[in-house]
């Protein structure tokens, strides 16, 4: 494992993974272990919007609909540029998740010195992170979380990854980029796979 994460971290440099599946699908989960396993930092779309309606007094994301691109471009791409982020890699949890958002994603992160090396699909079926939803919401395991606490906005946000997210997924595939990994596993047997596909890619970049 050690072996597979030296050869990560150096074909990764100061680029960029990115996180993507549905809601419950664990990607904050396998993202922050990612992060600590590579020495990276560990950036979620969710968190940043959620700091920032707290601090702006907004509420986008209560309904579960996406937050507009413009709000996006405006509170999130200018992480990428941050001056104490410069020498890290980063691992992302689903920046960019409206179709169009990724071409922006990708220029900005290129930019600043973070190029998207590889964006990773969680798995995960809408039927199993629906009964992940009704197991996280009687063991009350997911805090104060307005987009969690009601089944109606749960369900819009299911729409919206259908509607709008799979389209971006779907360019990364066209481009080359994405790794589809099995969610319904342990998070450890998650974890696992996520490492070796990596190191796949990794492996293949020198060949």
């Amino acid at each position: 494992m050690e072996n597979k994460l030296s050869a990560i971290k150096e074909w990764l440099d100061t680029g960029s993974i990115n996180i993507f599946g549905l809601p419950m699908s664990g990607k904050d989960t396998q993202g922050i272990k990612l992060a600590e396993s590579l020495g990276a930092k560990f950036l979620s779309s969710g968190m940043i919007i959620r700091a920032m309606e707290k601090q702006t007094a907004n509420n986008y994301s209560a309904s579960g609909s996406l937050i507009p691109t413009n709000v996006f471009y405006e509170w999130v791409l200018p992480y990428f540029e941050r001056r104490d982020l410069f020498k890290y890699p980063l691992v992302l949890s689903s920046i960019g998740r409206w179709q169009g958002e990724e071409d922006q994603v990708m220029s900005i992160a290129r930019g600043a010195g973070h190029e998207i090396k590889a964006v990773i699909l969680l798995n995960v079926s809408e039927e199993d992170v629906k009964t992940r939803f009704e197991a996280a919401k009687k063991l009350n395991d997911r805090g104060e979380r307005q987009d969690d606490q009601d089944l109606a906005v749960f369900q819009t946000r299911l729409t919206e990854f259908r509607e709008k997210t799979l389209p971006v997924i779907q360019h990364y595939k066209v481009l080359g980029l994405l790794i589809e990994v099995n969610g319904n596993q342990s998070r450890e047997d998650v974890f696992n796979e996520i490492v070796e596909k990596l190191y796949q890619k990794a492996s293949l970049s020198h060949s």
